[in-house]
């Protein structure tokens, strides 16, 4: 005979499993709507991927950031150069990139970060615009301090965790280029240590960096100090403002 306790456990038990389950599609869906989560990798230009390349910076004491090594062997089977680096050798890194840059070996140069990793990026851009190298696109996940950028690339991605250590990156007078602060708090299971390997979050940084390569090469910055280049004046513009002088010198 079964009795009414029973009927209520085996109830109770049923209404915490489908409890939980809705709580996991919520998260996943949040994570979806949230992060913009694409189904699959973009198709890449064999030639615009093989002229990339993507310098991934570990975090503190170079072990745990192993979402880096994920990501680069991602990109390595897209075709993309991926190498992952020690943030404290990120000057380095700068001198490598530029170097391949100026020799032609690559022609669009993407940096990723996590947690220290994130906070030497700055750096790194600084660098290279310095020495007129262009960088296509740099992405930090949860920077442990507050930076500033300089220096010119095309778009800097900063995705932190709002209630946890990571900062949001500010622009300084000299920076040029799009920067866009990207709050992931809401992302199931994220915090500071698992951002790098967090799914939704790879899949968001992979599909940055393929839009970023299949759309070609960044512009050379100017460093600074160097001397700008005139417009064309048309030549009817140009007798209009000869014209234009002399009546005023007369």
């Amino acid at each position: 005979m079964q009795t009414n306790d029973g009927r209520t456990m085996r109830y109770r038990a049923l209404s915490l499993r489908n409890s939980r389950w809705m709580i996991a599609l919520e998260a996943a869906m949040v994570a979806i709507v949230l992060v913009g989560l694409p189904l699959k990798a973009n198709a890449l230009p064999s030639t615009q991927a093989a002229q990339t390349h993507v310098y991934l910076m570990r975090g503190v004491l170079n072990i745990f950031s192993l979402g880096m090594d994920q990501m680069a062997y991602r990109l390595q089977a897209q075709g993309i150069n991926a190498s992952v680096h020690n943030h404290m050798l990120w000057s380095s890194v700068a001198a490598d990139a530029a170097a391949a840059y100026k020799s032609g070996k690559i022609k669009t140069i993407i940096l990723v970060g996590h947690s220290s990793g994130a906070t030497c990026l700055p750096d790194i851009v600084a660098s290279l615009s310095a020495q007129g190298v262009p960088v296509k696109l740099a992405i930090g996940l949860d920077s442990v301090f507050r930076t500033s950028l300089t220096g010119k690339v095309g778009r800097y991605i900063n995705f932190y965790i709002a209630n946890g250590a990571g900062t949001r990156v500010e622009k300084s007078k000299n920076f040029s280029g799009e920067l866009d602060n990207v709050d992931v708090e809401r992302v199931p299971g994220i915090s500071h240590v698992s951002i790098d390997k967090n799914e939704v979050i790879q899949q968001k940084v992979i599909a940055a960096i393929d839009a970023a390569v299949a759309s070609g090469p960044a512009a050379e910055p100017r460093p600074p100090g160097a001397p700008g280049v005139a417009p064309m004046m048309p030549a009817s513009t140009k007798r209009a403002a000869n014209g234009t002088a002399a009546v005023r010198s007369q």
